[in-house]
């Protein structure tokens, strides 16, 4: 373990910040530059100032391989590199398994609980080993928030359960089976994102509860995964006014240290969520709100707008005498300990990544998959000339949608032919889109800087023009059951349709499946691209 008494206060300070950055390996890939620095400033970063980890997205599993350790042999002190792999690594990173959300296993639970957590222990213990062989040792997962907000436009599905205490047997289980691995976990989004209809990344929500309600909903999955073992906690960028009636809980001392630290005797790291989001960087000076945060009690800060300005910054405080550096060393040494549990190398063999996208891995989704879906089954008749209007946030950054995708192959095998529709393209329905036969597949979930609710909006439009005109044939839900159940008020029972939470193509042909019972896809009847 490294000596944090041994680091000067820059460098000492530079560990507790966490910046984000491209997951491939070259410039011209990065896809945020205003979020992912270029090759040579990280390289600046991790050489010169000594930053404690990285946050890393977009590329293949094997591609971050390589990236990971890269990183690492830039920096003097083992790094943590994390990513948002809530459903796996191959959420993010393509190559590797893509389970499916955390609401599928919750929805399984409602029949079956002991059966559920069985599943969430097999998923974590898959995912962890995925994330160890990509070169990953810190996963911000499990979500423990109760999304008990059919409005929530941002958790959503990424919620195991509305039920607390589903919640709370899940989230234990899936932080069981990473155990098995050197990696370590985060609960999030303390103390609660689950019951809000804003969304943190654009404003500041509100949890107006009190303290009962607070304790037996919200508190419960936190406590339960802080005695499962879990490494870190997650801030959300919310409000509670029972606790502190000014600042949000990513910057308040009062609830971090008092009810965090205090009443829930939690003793590992305690992570901002992103500083980049709406809900602070619209408020706060990037430079103070990095002060802000060190000062609530956070050990490490995520995303900071401005990260050398952040580090100076909380170095400036320090000494001013604003925040005393036992404060720094307190957090840091928490930081070592963890560093210590992973017993960091700077490289591995590639043979780990053999266990990548495993045929048990793709086995696990599937079975959760088709546990957790729902239909009216079809058959739906091929015809001679028809339309699959695929409704989408925005089709360019979709990572589940392309031509040899089931959600498109497979309908065209029966005569219809896709025409995808999104927010932000035209929205009118085109002449020779009229008065003919025509399914409709919605691809809709809460999403970071998403907009759910537009896109139902949306969808609900075109199945009411369908259904006046008597031309909707079936109907494919992927992601919200939220959006399920407000579709299937207005869908009439002669119309089959079918759901799944997942939206990747194993949840595509499971869910098409239930309409095209005997179609399966046919890839020798795929053409590329002209």
């Amino acid at each position: 373990m490294f000596n944090p008494s041994d680091l000067s206060l820059r460098r000492l300070v530079a560990q507790m910040f966490v910046v984000r950055a491209s997951g491939h390996l070259f410039d011209s890939q990065i896809r945020y530059p205003a979020w992912e620095p270029t090759r040579e400033r990280l390289r600046h970063w991790l050489e010169d100032w000594g930053i404690g980890g990285v946050l890393l997205i977009d590329g293949s599993v094997s591609e971050l391989r390589l990236r990971t350790e890269q990183l690492q042999g830039w920096a003097e002190i083992p790094l943590l590199l994390c990513a948002d792999i809530e459903e796996g690594v191959g959420q993010r990173f393509t190559g590797a398994t893509w389970f499916p959300p955390p609401m599928a296993l919750g929805e399984i639970a409602r029949e079956n609980l002991p059966e559920a957590e069985g599943l969430a222990r097999e998923m974590g213990q898959g995912l962890a080993a995925e994330a160890v062989a990509a070169g990953l040792n810190w996963i911000l997962a499990p979500v423990v928030d109760v999304n008990n907000n059919p409005e929530n436009p941002v958790i959503n599905v990424r919620s195991f359960s509305d039920n607390p205490e589903i919640v709370t047997a899940l989230a234990t289980a899936f932080i069981e089976g990473t155990q098995t691995q050197p990696v370590l976990t985060t609960a999030k989004h303390f103390p609660g994102h689950g019951d809000t209809s804003v969304d943190s990344h654009w404003q500041l929500p509100r949890l107006p509860h009190d303290a009962q309600r607070l304790d037996e909903v919200e508190l419960l999955p936190f406590r339960g995964a802080i005695a499962a073992g879990v490494d870190a906690v997650m801030t959300a960028h919310v409000q509670v006014p029972l606790w502190d009636a000014q600042a949000p809980v990513t910057l308040s001392p009062e609830v971090l240290r008092q009810q965090l630290r205090g009443k829930l005797g939690f003793e590992g790291l305690v992570v901002t969520d992103a500083l980049v989001m709406g809900a602070i960087a619209n408020q706060y000076d990037a430079r103070e709100a990095a002060v802000l945060a060190v000062e609530a009690g956070n050990d490490i800060v995520l995303m900071p707008d401005d990260l050398p300005g952040g580090i100076e910054a909380v170095c400036e405080a320090v000494q001013s005498g604003r925040i005393h550096r036992d404060r720094i060393l307190e957090s840091v040494q928490r930081i070592a300990k963890a560093k210590e549990k992973l017993k960091l190398s700077t490289a591995s063999p590639w043979s780990d990544l053999a266990q990548v996208a495993s045929r048990d891995a793709q086995a696990l989704g599937d079975r959760i998959l088709q546990q957790s879906g729902q239909a009216r089954p079809g058959p739906v008749a091929a015809v001679k000339q028809g339309y699959n209007l695929v409704i989408v946030d925005d089709w360019l950054r979709s990572r589940y949608l392309d031509h040899h995708s089931p959600a498109i192959a497979i309908p065209k095998q029966q005569g219809y032919q896709p025409n995808l529709l999104d927010l932000h393209g035209d929205r009118q329905p085109s002449s020779a889109m009229l008065s003919q036969p025509t399914m409709v597949q919605v691809f809709i979930r809460g999403n970071p800087f998403g907009s759910s609710a537009a896109l139902a909006n949306l969808a609900e439009e075109w199945l009411n023009k369908l259904l006046r005109d008597g031309d909707l044939r079936a109907i494919a839900i992927y992601g919200s059951p939220y959006s399920l159940k407000r579709f299937l008020r207005q869908i009439p029972t002669s119309v089959p349709y079918a759901f799944s939470f997942g939206q990747m193509a194993a949840a595509q042909e499971i869910a098409l499946h239930q309409l095209f019972p005997d179609l399966r896809l046919d890839w020798s009847s795929l053409t590329p691209l002209a």
